[in-house]
């Protein structure tokens, strides 16, 4: 997709992501220098929201619970948070936390499919979601890594559209076995993705500002791939295509 402001989207499309993290100024350094973003505080005190060109791309928000991952989570678009929970929990997932309104910005709640894999859902007010994705600087893809991939297939292709998984003309949304990249031990999860110009340069990026390298570039379908966490543990994925 080309650079864009969205007015909206449509249910099942990625349209936002955000960190749960202990320290938000060092993660407000640590983006700010790897991907050039810009921020500004969220009035409630929550976190801060990052810009790219003035665009939104994404939020950085405090963790409530030291027992919560800190981690990168990815929203799904819904005209009804309320909805789409029913046909979650119908479908053999739940609710972690039920929707919840965001003032006048929209509805979050976060849900967990069968295999206890988390993600958003976002019911859109005055806050549509992304004002940029698929540059570099910003999301491009969500890859869910899954023990039984049919089985994502069939849960979140029921939910949605044909369209995930790459059925339509510009997907950003794929599904592969936890063992292509991580030991089996490790719990299904979402891989948010973010466009570089070059993974092997934003990569030693990462290393420089204290992050870790999880696994080296290497080529899929849908671009070069590298894997690291920043300097408090979350994980994410750069794609250069």
């Amino acid at each position: 997709m080309a650079e864009n402001r969205a007015s909206g989207y449509v249910e099942g499309v990625p349209c936002w992501v955000d960190a749960q993290l202990p320290d938000v100024a060092a993660g407000r350094r640590f983006y700010g220098e790897l991907f050039e973003w810009s921020f500004e505080e969220r009035a409630d005190g929550s976190g801060e929201w990052a810009y790219l060109d003035g665009e939104p791309v994404a939020a950085l928000t405090h963790k409530a619970d030291g027992r919560l991952p800190t981690a990168w989570t990815v929203y799904f678009a819904t005209p009804d948070a309320e909805a789409l929970g029913r046909r979650i929990r119908g479908a053999g997932g739940q609710l972690v936390s039920a929707p919840m309104p965001a003032g006048a910005l929209g509805t979050a709640a976060l849900a967990a499919d069968p295999e206890g894999a988390v993600f958003g859902l976002w019911e859109a007010g005055t806050h549509q979601g992304f004002g940029k994705r698929h540059v570099p600087g910003s999301f491009v893809w969500a890859q869910l890594y899954a023990r039984d991939t049919e089985a994502a297939n069939a849960f979140y292709g029921g939910l949605f559209t044909d369209a995930l998984f790459g059925q339509d003309a510009e997907p950003d949304f794929g599904r592969a076995p936890i063992t292509d990249l991580f030991p089996e031990r490790m719990p299904p999860h979402f891989l948010v993705h973010f466009r570089v110009e070059d993974c092997a340069d934003a990569l030693a990026t990462v290393s420089r500002l204290g992050g870790r390298v999880q696994a080296d570039p290497f080529v899929t379908s849908y671009g070069t791939v590298a894997v690291g966490t920043d300097d408090q543990g979350a994980p994410f994925a750069l794609l250069q295509r």
